[in-house]
């Protein structure tokens, strides 16, 4: 079978999740990704695992290629540059004073390397105070963009955000500049610097709200200050599930949402007869809301809201999301090609095209698994190879 980017060669030279996730999408539909880690391995190996088995590897690193070079050296720097001889895309998230010092900037290679993409991937972009600063998505992408005063409770202090949310974000980002930048390529005929950051990509995955702030109303202020709406509120249960409304409508969707929990009669009740004073009289309205929903259990709060239409979630957990029936139909968790018992399944790539397939998922790279392989494929003699890893320019096996 051939796929979509069959015949793109990339070269993997990021680590930990937002840049490297722009090149697992370019594997999954066929190119070839060369997974370069530093001397010791990727940090990004044993985040919540050991080496040899962490998950978050698995993910993010299925379907490359994977070899260990000391890029700091000047014969590793000579390694890279003869994979890039042929390369269509170097994935980094070097900053650029880090690129100058390794002497691989963008000018330089593309002097070189006219027709190569470069896509970088920073915390705080590449110019102004913030530009050496090391950036995660839990600072960079939830905290400095505001996405975390909206999500904190009233009085409460913010939450800590769920890991990996906004790399995989701005991983599809970097994917679409580069995608991007190679039809560029074909109607011009030379490459590109493509680079974005995580605090980009969190201003513009919460530009609504930053839109409103713009025009002097700045919702997170506003729930400093006061409660949420009824119609945007998270309630529990009888049997302990917690479901989230999310009413865009609630002039039509008051009175519906009320008969579904059978309560006609709450649209009577003078604190609710309109929706300005049902605003002001919130409060009230959610305990009701809450001791309504309380008495009752999930499937039968989720028949009587889908009754009448109205959008409503449940919060899954995370082994619930993995087993989620319709998730499988639809091929967002999927079935790999790995004899691991600890991957025998995985999160899909979210992009469909019709017409074409993705590559099964396999196991991720050890560490330096195809090194010596690489380099020959490359150019190098068996004797220059075995140079390299007792040099310890380039390294195999085990830690």
């Amino acid at each position: 079978m051939t796929y979509l980017l069959e015949g793109l060669k990339v070269i993997d030279l990021a680590s930990f999740l937002a840049a490297p996730g722009a090149a697992t999408l370019m594997a999954d539909y066929g190119a070839e990704v060369i997974k370069i880690e530093p001397s010791g391995g990727d940090g990004y190996r044993r985040l919540h695992g050991n080496w040899k088995t962490d998950y978050n590897w698995q993910l993010t690193s299925r379907n490359k290629l994977g070899m260990s070079i000391d890029i700091t050296t000047s014969e590793g720097r000579d390694i890279l540059l003869k994979l890039l001889e042929d390369a269509d895309v170097l994935v980094t998230n070097f900053r650029n004073d880090q690129l100058e010092k390794y002497r691989i900037s963008y000018d330089l290679l593309h002097m070189q390397f006219p027709r190569l993409i470069v896509a970088q991937l920073t915390g705080y972009g590449n110019v102004g105070p913030d530009r050496k600063r090391r950036g995660y998505d839990s600072t960079a992408w939830f905290a400095q963009t505001g996405i975390m005063q909206l999500m904190k409770p009233k009085n409460g202090p913010p939450v800590f955000p769920a890991g990996g949310v906004g790399d995989h974000s701005t991983a599809m980002s970097l994917f679409a500049g580069i995608m991007m930048a190679l039809f560029k390529r074909e109607k011009q005929g030379e490459g590109s610097f493509v680079e974005t950051s995580l605090v980009a990509n969190g201003c513009w995955a919460n530009g609504m709200s930053l839109q409103g702030a713009i025009s002097g109303y700045d919702l997170g202020e506003f729930l400093d200050k006061s409660s949420r709406s009824p119609f945007a509120m998270v309630y529990e249960t009888r049997d302990s599930r917690y479901v989230i409304l999310v009413f865009t409508n609630p002039v039509k969707e008051w009175p519906e949402f009320a008969n579904a929990l059978g309560r006609s009669e709450w649209l009577e009740d003078e604190r609710f007869v309109d929706m300005r004073t049902l605003m002001r009289n919130r409060d009230e309205l959610k305990q009701l809301i809450a001791r309504a929903i309380g008495a009752l259990k999930l499937s039968d709060l989720s028949i009587a809201l889908d009754n009448f239409g109205l959008t409503f979630g449940v919060v899954n957990g995370l082994t619930e999301v993995i087993q989620d029936a319709h998730l499988i139909e639809n091929d967002v968790v999927i079935k790999t090609e790995s004899e691991d018992p600890d991957f025998e399944w995985t999160v899909a790539n979210p992009i469909k095209i019709s017409g074409e397939e993705v590559k099964p998922a396999i196991d991720p790279p050890c560490y330096g698994e195809h090194t010596r392989q690489l380099l020959r494929e490359h150019g190098f003699s068996k004797q220059d190879v075995e140079t390299f890893i007792r040099e310890k320019v380039a390294f195999v096996g085990e830690f």
